[in-house]
């Protein structure tokens, strides 16, 4: 038979409660057993620092704050007698704490220690009495460290510490190259030594401090490579030359060592985010350099020259075409400083070919060269041998010469230097207001020949001047007379100040012959006919001039009695020459050349001593 006990609820509940209050009471008990141990403990001793307290090792137990202080004092030597260490390697500094800018506060540590179990609460308070009674207890000593002092004490370690980075160097001197490696430099860190130097302090205790010094890189530390591939650049002569060269083409061009050092330098250049030393020519010197082997290497492209079969209406070789050819200087330059970091030392220029437009295969078909166009004819009786000389020069300059559909043509562009090394002469020029002895006198033939060419060819003009006064021999006929009909019709050249130009304004090719004959010059133009036909009308001379009566001027160098007749009179005039073009029968242009001449003084000398110059140059014909 089971028995079953049953508790009430009121029962229980009283049962739990009695629980409670006993613990309660328990509880309260405690808190007033401790309540009255901590009171009793601060009423022991009231004013006095409760036994095992110290500070920094010194017993302050049953002292008072005063008492406390003064014993501090007393026994507490370290900010003048303790020793601060600080360490750079193997260099080492010793500080007391005072020089470094210490202070202790006795007063201030005593009252640290004297609160030491009268705050915190009651827990705290007892746990620290109890601490302190059974272990002891250190409070904290109060120390003032005047950062001024001791950042001025770390700036003067760190003056003695630091040192740049120097950097690395690399220089020419002759031929020698004379290189020195960089250094690091040293960066002592004031504020971590300073952070350092106050925990040490605050330890109360002789200690170590280790200056955090950083090492400073140079943006160049080592230039030895740089400084072997200058010396490798300057162990043989640099020698230049063309690719492909022939033994009728310039160079080699060869420069000794020193010739290399002068132009070797040392440059600093972007590298990342730093710098770097490069060895390489310097740009100028290698400019000037190449420009004078480029004065030498280059050459236009030349069409090649022919000459028109009227058999055969077919074109025969003349000259054959050229090859033009000029030193990129600018690759060039480029080039040879890339190459002379490899070693090498001989080295091909960066030269840029250019092909002729026209080369010796071409034909008449395929370049509308089928028949003459145009030709024309001066004279020149009575020149000089010089000035033959001369023209004979220069007309055969254009011989052959092709000029291209479209293009405006200039005399100088072939006729080049007018000089003695040319094959010129002296002979008589129009300068400075005078007739004159000069190289070239007698080309103004050729250049009036080929105006009156494309003149009558029906080629536009697009430059021509004419003479400053009327000259015999751009007036002659065949038969050596003067022909009122050609005033008007000359045209001079003085390159490059004065030029003549005209237009192939035709879809074919123009080929230009020239012939000298005697005291004859030839012109002829060679292309396909387009229909062109010319009528020209000329005013004639207008407002004319008389020439001023001669002038006769005393030479030093002439014999007594001898007449020499150096410029010849010319009346000044106005003349107009229109020319209407006409093309399949309608008009196609018209243009017309105003000519200025200017009256023209004739002017004799004559030796000193000589007896009526005017009549004796009257008896020889002359000046009148």
């Amino acid at each position: 038979m089971t028995t079953t006990s049953y508790r009430s609820p009121s029962r229980t509940t009283e049962i739990v409660t009695q629980i409670f209050a006993a613990l309660l009471g328990g509880f309260l008990l405690f808190i007033a057993a401790l309540l009255v141990w901590t009171l009793g403990y601060q009423l022991v001793y009231a004013g006095r620092i409760f036994p095992g307290i110290s500070v920094a090792g010194v017993d302050l137990s049953g002292m008072s704050p005063i008492d406390a202080s003064v014993t501090l004092n007393q026994q507490l030597t370290f900010p003048y007698q303790g020793q601060i260490l600080m360490r750079d390697g193997e260099r080492v500094w010793a500080a007391s704490p005072a020089e470094l800018g210490m202070v202790f506060d006795a007063s201030a540590s005593a009252q640290s220690a004297y609160k030491l179990g009268r705050s915190g609460g009651l827990f705290g308070a007892f746990g620290d009495q109890m601490d302190s009674r059974q272990i002891g207890k250190s409070a904290e000593a109060v120390i003032i460290l005047d950062q001024g002092v001791a950042y001025a004490y770390l700036q003067r370690l760190a003056a003695e510490i630091n040192q740049p980075a120097v950097e690395a160097s690399l220089a020419i001197q002759g031929t020698e190259v004379i290189a020195q490696p960089g250094q690091l430099g040293r960066f002592m860190n004031v504020d971590s030594a300073l952070i350092s130097l106050s925990t040490q302090l605050q330890s109360f205790r002789d200690g170590e401090v280790n200056l955090i010094v950083e090492e400073v890189p140079p943006h160049l530390l080592d230039v030895s490579s740089q400084a072997d591939t200058a010396r490798q650049i300057l162990s043989a002569p640099l020698t230049l030359s063309l690719s492909g060269a022939t033994e009728l083409d310039p160079g080699p061009w060869v420069f000794d060592v020193p010739r290399v050092a002068e132009m070797l330098i040392v440059r600093e250049t972007a590298s990342g985010n730093g710098t770097k030393l490069e060895v390489a020519f310097d740009s100028g010197a290698l400019y000037e350099m190449l420009n004078e082997i480029a004065s030498q290497v280059d050459r236009p492209a030349e069409n090649a020259r022919f000459i028109f079969n009227d058999d055969t209406h077919q074109l025969e070789i003349y000259r054959p075409s050229v090859i033009g050819r000029v030193v990129d200087v600018e690759s060039s330059v480029q080039f040879i400083n890339e190459s002379i970091l490899t070693g090498a030392h001989e080295i091909t220029m960066q030269v840029i070919s250019e092909e002729p437009a026209v080369l010796e295969t071409a034909t008449g078909a395929e370049l509308g060269i089928t028949e003459l166009v145009s030709a024309e004819t001066s004279y020149f009786y009575g020149s000089s041998a010089e000035r033959i000389q001369n023209i004979q020069t220069a007309a055969a300059a254009f011989h052959g010469v092709m000029i291209a559909p479209g293009e405006t043509f200039a005399m100088g562009s072939v006729l080049g230097d007018i000089s003695l090394d040319n094959g010129y002469a002296e002979a008589l020029i129009i300068f400075g207001g005078r007739t004159i002895k000069g190289v070239g006198g007698g080309v103004c033939q050729v250049s009036t020949t080929l105006f009156r060419t494309a003149f009558f060819a029906g080629l536009p003009i697009a430059e021509r001047h004419s003479h400053a006064y009327r000259v015999y021999y751009y007036e002659q006929s065949g038969d050596g007379s003067r022909s009122q009909d050609l005033v008007g019709l000359d045209a001079t050249v003085y390159f490059p100040l004065v030029d003549f130009k005209f237009t192939n304004d035709t879809p074919y090719w123009l080929l230009m012959e020239t012939y000298l004959v005697g005291n004859t010059l030839e012109w002829k133009f060679y292309s396909t006919a387009d229909g062109r036909s010319v009528d020209w009308q000329t005013t004639g001379t207008q407002n004319v001039v008389d020439a001023p009566a001669p002038l006769f001027v005393e030479n030093d160098e002439l014999a007594k009695n001898e007449i020499k007749q150096v410029d010849w009179s010319a009346d000044g005039a106005d003349v107009s020459v229109t020319r209407s073009v006409f093309r399949d029968g309608q008009v196609f242009f018209e243009d017309v050349f105003n000519t200025h001449y200017e009256p023209w003084q004739a002017v004799c000398e004559y030796g000193p001593d000589t007896n009526n110059a005017e009549k004796r140059a009257k008896d020889q014909g002359k000046c009148q």
